[in-house]
Order: C-alpha cells, then sequence, then structure tokens
C-alpha cells in the first residue's frame, strides 16, 4: 500500500483552495491499481452566501408620502446563520434611516427568525403606521410615513429565496391599510400563515431552508471512471461535524476503494465539490489529505 500526502503545497493557485495536485517525481505505470480517502484534516472555512453564486441579496420597500422605494440589502460573502442575516437586515435598516426609536428600542420594519417546532425560517412584517407613533423618536434622514397604515414588501429573489426556504421571487403583501385579509386576497398564500390584529403579518418557509447548502464536501480525483456515479470521478463525501472555524478530522473506519483507469500518470488531481458539484471556494488553506494506493490483489486478500 502507497501513501499520498496532498497539503497546502499541492493546492493550485487560483483563489478557490479547492485543487490539490499531486505530480509523482517520475512517471508511473498504474494496471490494476485502487485509490481510496485515508484522511483528512482540515478546517470549516467554507461559506454558505457568495456573490458568485447570486444568493447574497434580498429587498424590501419603503413608502413615505406615496412614493415607495424599493431597497436592496447585499450581504458580504460570508458563511453565516439566520441571526446574523437578521442583523444584517438591521443594520442596512438603520444605514437607510428606515426604523424609529421608541421606549430606548429600535423598532424595524420586518425580521427573520427561526421557527424550529415547523422546520422553517419566519419572515415577520410590522404595519408601519401613517403618523409618527406617541413617544417615539426618527432619526436623521427618515424617509417619511406612507400616507396610509402598509407594511414593507420584502422579496427574495430566486438563490437567496433557497437559503430561508420561500419560493423563488417572493414577495410579501404590503397590507395596505391594515386591510390584508386572506385568503380572499391572497398574496403568496402559499408562505402566508398568520395576522394580528396590529397588522403583523408572518409567513414561513414552503419547502426545507438550505441555509448552508453546501453541508457536504464531495471529493472528486481525476483518473477515476465510476460508471454509476456522476460525475464518474467521486470517491468520497465529507460532512462537517464542526462548528465553523474549528478543524475537520475524519478518519474512515472503513476504506472505499475505487479502481484508477489504467495507464501512465504523472500526477493525480484532487478536487473539493460542493453539493452543486462545482468547486468550492475554501478561505482557509491549511489542510493535510492523505490517500492510499493498493494492488487489486491486496484488496482481495483483505
Amino acid at each position: 500500500m502507497f501513501i499520498l500526502v496532498l497539503n497546502e503545497s499541492n493546492i493550485t493557485p487560483d483563489g478557490l483552495n479547492s485543487e490539490l495536485v499531486y505530480k509523482f517525481p517520475n512517471s508511473v505505470q498504474f494496471k490494476d491499481k485502487y485509490i481510496a480517502v485515508s484522511s483528512i484534516a482540515m478546517f470549516y472555512s467554507w461559506f454558505n452566501i457568495i456573490s458568485t453564486s447570486s444568493n447574497n441579496i434580498l429587498t424590501y420597500t419603503w413608502t413615505a408620502l406615496g412614493n415607495t422605494t424599493s431597497y436592496n440589502i447585499v450581504i458580504p460573502d460570508g458563511l453565516y446563520n439566520i441571526v446574523e442575516i437578521n442583523n444584517l437586515i438591521q443594520f442596512a435598516c438603520i444605514a437607510n434611516n428606515t426604523y424609529w426609536i421608541n421606549g430606548g428600542y429600535n423598532f424595524y420594519p420586518f425580521e427573520l427568525l427561526v421557527n424550529a417546532p415547523r422546520y422553517a425560517i419566519q419572515l415577520n412584517t410590522y404595519l408601519i403606521p401613517s403618523t409618527i407613533p406617541a413617544g417615539a423618536t426618527i432619526p436623521v434622514g427618515f424617509p417619511g410615513w406612507p400616507t396610509i397604515p402598509q407594511n414593507s414588501q420584502v422579496g427574495f429573489p430566486a438563490n437567496f429565496n433557497k437559503i430561508v426556504g420561500y419560493s423563488p421571487n417572493f414577495i410579501s403583501n404590503a397590507n395596505l391599510n391594515n386591510a390584508y385579509l386572506p385568503p380572499n386576497n391572497p398574496s403568496n398564500n402559499d408562505n402566508f400563515v398568520s395576522k394580528s390584529g396590529g397588522g403583523t403579518i408572518s409567513y414561513l418557509s414552503n419547502f426545507a431552508p438550505q441555509v448552508q447548502p453546501n453541508n457536504n464536501v464531495l471529493f472528486s480525483i481525476s483518473n477515476i471512471n465510476n460508471p454509476y456515479s456522476q460525475p464518474s470521478s467521486i470517491i468520497y463525501s465529507l460532512s462537517p461535524t464542526v462548528n465553523v472555524g474549528q478543524q475537520i478530522v475524519e478518519v474512515p473506519p472503513n476504506f472505499i476503494w475505487n479502481k484508477l483507469i489504467d495507464g501512465t500518470y504523472n500526477e493525480l488531481r484532487l478536487q473539493l465539490l460542493g453539493t452543486d458539484k462545482r468547486r468550492l471556494k475554501i478561505n482557509d488553506p491549511n489542510m493535510t489529505i492523505l490517500l492510499c494506493i493498493r494492488d487489486k490483489i491486496d484488496i482481495a486478500n483483505l
């Protein structure tokens, strides 16, 4: 049995840190050879929200004096949970001056939260009054109140919608003059769950949220031809069991042997793919991956 060690020195310098190339000192002839992952040590450092995946934007509206403005909230590339996304929403509302202060607390037009019993992400939109509430203060630059009470319309564009589990291009109801009465005037009624007397409307995911779309890392290696797999080069799947930023250490209890295509080799190329089968962007290149190669006869004698 032969051991190949791949680490940071084997990473292709393209900024993604998800392709490792092992170059043999000399060309080698492989005949009836099998390969398997022996051990993995790497840090959980790939993002769930990335601009290149177009899953980093949500929208909301604010109506003042009859004019409706739509705001884009652009989430910087990162690894976020729903609480952190909601914090960014509040930060954007403060930056846009679309909030007010009452009793020492900031009031925002909407929020996202986890509804664990329903295995869903809950969106709450709040009725924005047409006049300043008693005792409230408004920030400098406040755009003004709507002429009639209404809720901000929150939109989840395609791809971000998967993070929160809503239909593509979902838009919440404006609830003009607090008159929204589902199902008589439905709007995205597949997500609506309740409306309070005070005009708060709640929506829930209608499919399982994919807060971390790439919860598994697929190991794809060159010179493998598995006719039962797509792509045919997949030899292993890694599922993190640690928190973000912590080290993943995995030693398979049993090796999964995959036959290398017979031929002459000067290198092996390993790629780390997301569940969408595209290369991941691994932020921390500090990793060590051990691969084992052995003869067919050795496997038969195990």
